[in-house]
C-alpha cells in the first residue's frame, strides 16, 4: 500500500552523548537514536549510562520528541542473560522503541518488554517485501531497509507490505563496504568484532600489495603513489533529493553518526529540518535552495558525497582510492550550555580559540550570524585572551545576545 505523502517523514538523528541529544533535539530532530554501554553496535562511542539514558528520554519527552535506544548486536549464548536483564532495565525509563536485528534478542524483547515498539536493524538486511512482512507478523513496528536498496525497490516495498508497517531508510553519513554492515574484516584482522559493536573500520585504511617471497617490499594495488583505499565509500548524502525518497514511501528519514559530535549533528539536523519544511511548505521553495542546502551540509566533516545504491548500483565512482581523509570546512568550539545574570555565555571548550576571533553563531531556527569574541573568562571569572585547555569551562562575551543551545562554530 501506498504511504499517505502528505505525512513529513519523521528525522531521525543519532546521538553519541547527552550534549548530542539536546543538540539534536533542539535543531530540529523528530527522534533520536542512542546506545546504552552494552549491546549497540558502536563500543567506541561515549554511549550513555542508565542514568544518562533517562535523563535524555526524560529531556525528549518533555520536548515531545521520542528516543530510541540500539540493541542491535549479533548475540552470542553468552550476550543472552545479560540481554534480559538490561531490557528489564530499560523497562523502568521507558525509551520510545529498541533497534534490533538478531532473532534471540527479539524474542527476548517481546517476553520481557512485550509493550514495547521494536525497529528491526539495517544489520538484518531487509531486502525483500516478505521479509518486512515476517518482522511485521511477529508484533515489528518499523523495518530498517538495506542500504543496498534503490528507490525503485522501496517504492515495490512499500506497495506490497502493510500499511502501517513503517520503512525507515538511511538519508546521510558513512557508508559501509559491506552496505548493511555485516562485516567480518575487523574480527579477522584485529579480533574485533563489528557484529559486536567493536569495528576497527579496517576499509578505512591504505593498501598494498606483497609477494610472498618479497616481504616488505610493498606494491600497489593501483598505479599511484598515494597506495589505494580499496574498501573506501563516499559518503551519503541525499539532501537534494528528498522528494524521490518521500514519494518512495519511506516514514523515517535517518542519518548515520553515533560517533559524530555537537557540531556535525546540529548542521545535519539543521539542514534536513530546513529541507523537509520548505518542501512541505512548497516544492517549489525547496528546490530553490537546493544549492544552499548542500553548501550548508559541506560545513560539516563528511568524506565526498553519493548517492549510495537509490539509483542503481555504485560504479568506481562511490569509492574513495585515494585517501580516507576527511573534508572539514567548520571547527566546533562549542554549545552555550547557560547564560550569567550579566549575560555571558557559559560554555564548554571543544576547539581553542581568541579574544577578537569572528565566529559563526547556529541557533536551531535563525540564520547564521557571525560576531566576534569581545571577552573571554575562565572559572573563576579571570580574564583570558584564549582557552588553550581542552574542556575548559568558560566565560564569553559574543557582544550580542545568544540562548541556552546555541552552537558556536569557526
Amino acid at each position: 500500500m501506498s504511504r499517505d505523502i502528505s505525512k513529513k517523514p519523521e528525522l531521525l538523528i543519532p546521538a553519541s552523548s547527552l550534549e548530542v541529544l539536546k543538540t539534536a533535539v533542539s535543531f530540529g530532530a523528530d527522534a533520536v537514536y542512542i546506545g546504552g554501554e552494552m549491546y549497540g553496535l558502536r563500543a567506541k562511542a561515549k554511549n550513555f549510562s542508565m542514568e544518562e539514558m533517562k535523563e535524555g528520554i526524560e529531556y525528549a519527552h518533555l520536548h515531545g520528541k521520542k528516543v530510541y535506544v540500539t540493541a542491535n548486536i549479533t548475540a552470542h549464548n553468552r550476550d543472552l542473560a545479560g540481554v534480559r536483564k538490561y531490557f528489564s532495565e530499560l523497562g523502568t525509563i521507558r525509551p520510545d522503541a529498541l533497534i534490533i536485528s538478531d532473532p534471540g534478542v527479539f524474542t527476548i524483547a517481546r517476553e520481557v518488554l512485550p509493550d514495547m515498539e521494536i525497529h528491526i536493524s539495517t544489520q538484518a538486511n531487509n531486502v525483500n517485501y516478505l521479509t518486512y512482512r515476517f518482522w511485521g507478523n511477529l508484533g515489528a513496528k518499523r523495518v530498517v531497509s538495506a542500504r543496498e536498496l534503490s528507490l525503485e525497490e522501496i517504492r515495490e516495498l512499500r506497495d506490497n507490505i502493510p500499511e502501517d508497517l513503517e520503512i525507515e531508510s538511511f538519508v546521510h553519513g558513512a557508508m559501509c563496504i559491506s552496505h548493511s554492515g555485516r562485516c567480518l574484516l575487523s574480527n579477522y584482522m584485529t579480533g574485533r568484532d563489528a557484529n559486536l559493536g567493536a569495528c576497527t573500520h579496517p576499509c578505512r585504511w591504505k593498501y598494498y600489495v606483497v609477494e610472498e617471497k618479497r616481504p616488505g617490499e610493498y606494491m600497489p594495488v593501483e598505479e599511484n603513489e598515494n597506495g589505494t583505499y580499496i574498501f573506501n565509500s563516499k559518503d551519503l548524502c541525499m539532501i537534494t533529493f528528498l522528494p524521490e525518497m518521500v514519494n518512495a514511501g519511506i516514514d523515517s528519514f535517518k542519518v548515520e553518526g553515533r560517533m559524530k559530535t555537537a557540531l556535525y549533528v546540529a548542521v545535519v539536523t539543521r539542514v534536513y529540518r530546513e529541507a523537509i519544511d520548505d518542501y512541505y511548505t512548497s516544492p517549489k521553495l525547496y528546490e530553490s535552495k537546493k544549492e544552499y542546502y548542500q553548501k550548508e551540509i559541506s560545513t560539516c566533516t563528511h568524506r565526498q558525497f553519493s548517492t549510495g545504491f537509490y539509483f542503481g548500483k555504485p560504479t568506481e565512482e562511490g569509492q574513495l582510492y585515494e585517501d580516507n581523509v576527511y573534508e572539514k570546512e567548520a571547527v566546533y568550539l562549542g554549545r552555550v550550555q547557560d547564560i550569567t545574570e550579566n549575560g555571558l555565555c557559559q560554555m564548554e571548550q571543544k576547539n581553542k580559540f581568541f579574544v577578537g576571533d569572528t565566529v559563526e553563531i547556529m541557533h536551531p531556527f535563525a540564520p547564521i550570524r557571525s560576531v566576534t569574541v569581545k571577552a573571554m573568562y575562565n572559572e573563576e571569572m579571570e580574564p583570558v585572551d584564549s582557552c588553550p585547555h581542552a574542556r575548559q569551562i568558560l566565560y564569553v562575551d559574543f557582544g550580542e545576545p545568544l540562548a541556552v543551545d546555541d552552537i558556536i562554530r569557526k
